[in-house]
Parts: structure tokens; C-alpha cells; sequence
């Protein structure tokens, strides 16, 4: 039995200007998810959680938190380009070009603007993306620029998984390990 590791995301030195990553999955908004998160963060405008008052506006159906929006679509975003951050340093220019409803489905993306050393921090660079979050109909719902703080190969701290990282079946007395 071989034990494989699994994808552990990217660090700095693997971005590449122009390198365009299309995030593998997609979510569909429920009425739930609006709800909640809207709740949640206190936002009391009718218009994301009340279907009757909603009913009445030019959309007449409630809209999706652009909060949540931004916050899905950075979430998409992490298994290709900030697994390995060490801290987000800044978010510019998001523009939310088209409304999100419940029931819609976001798939996202991001293209690498910037890649360069940190000058105060060796093991680190500095990246900066441009993330774009489109529901089915191809529409552009979110874009935003992001700028990263991310690790070095070998910088950063280790992934480990439940058994510290080990790769192998260690037997516990000496003797050998034996086969699955």
C-alpha cells in the first residue's frame, strides 16, 4: 500500500505572473446560507431576509449579502491561492457588477497580478491576485484584488495530518511493520 499526500497548496515561489487558476467547485446559494449569514452579521437590511418585502423591490426576490458573496468567493479561492498565507495584507477595488439570488451557483477564479520578495521578510512573499466569482449564467457577480503575504517552500509550518505527519505504519516495538 503507498500512502500519497495530498495537494497542500501553493507557495510562493509557484506563482507565476499571468497564471490563471480556475477553482474546482462550485456552490449553489440557498435561502438558508442568506439568511443565516446575514443574521449572523447583523446586517438588518430587509432586503436579504425578508421574501415579502423583497417581493417589492425592482428584483422582487431577496438578494444575496454581498458580505456572504465576497466571503464564498474567497473561500473558493483558498485551495489554489492562499493555503500557505501567512496574512492577508489587503482587499481592493471589489465590484459587485451583477446581483446574486438564492439558488444561484458561483464557480470562481483568480489571475496572479504581482509575485515578489518581501524585503523585510525572507521566507515570505508577496502576491496579488484578482479573483472573479460568476454564477450559471456566466454573469460576473464579485471581482476583487487581493494582496498575500505567503510562504516559502520549506518557511512555513508543517501540514500534518492525524498521526503527526507520518507517511508510513511505524510498528511499536521494534519489530517490523507489517503489510496492509
Amino acid at each position: 500500500m503507498t500512502t500519497h499526500t495530498g495537494w497542500q497548496g501553493r507557495y510562493y515561489e509557484d506563482f507565476v505572473v499571468g497564471d490563471v487558476f480556475e477553482h474546482p467547485l462550485g456552490r449553489t446559494v440557498t435561502s438558508t446560507d442568506n439568511i443565516w449569514f446575514t443574521l449572523l452579521t447583523q446586517n438588518t437590511a430587509p432586503l436579504h431576509f425578508d421574501h415579502e418585502y423583497a417581493r417589492r423591490t425592482e428584483f422582487g426576490k431577496p438578494l444575496v449579502n454581498s458580505t456572504f458573496t465576497l466571503a464564498l468567493v474567497a473561500g473558493q479561492s483558498v485551495t489554489d491561492v492562499s493555503q500557505n498565507v501567512f496574512a492577508n495584507l489587503g482587499w481592493e477595488e471589489i465590484t459587485l457588477p451583477s446581483p446574486l439570488f438564492e439558488g444561484d451557483t458561483v464557480h470562481s477564479r483568480s489571475t496572479v497580478l504581482r509575485a515578489r520578495e518581501s524585503g523585510s521578510r525572507p521566507g515570505l512573499g508577496v502576491v496579488t491576485v484578482r479573483t472573479t466569482g460568476y454564477k450559471q449564467t456566466g454573469d460576473v457577480v464579485i471581482e476583487f484584488t487581493r494582496t498575500l503575504l505567503v510562504y516559502k517552500r520549506g518557511h512555513g509550518p508543517r501540514h500534518t495530518g492525524p498521526d503527526g505527519g507520518q507517511t508510513a505504519r511505524e510498528p511499536a516495538t521494534g519489530g517490523e511493520a507489517s503489510s496492509i
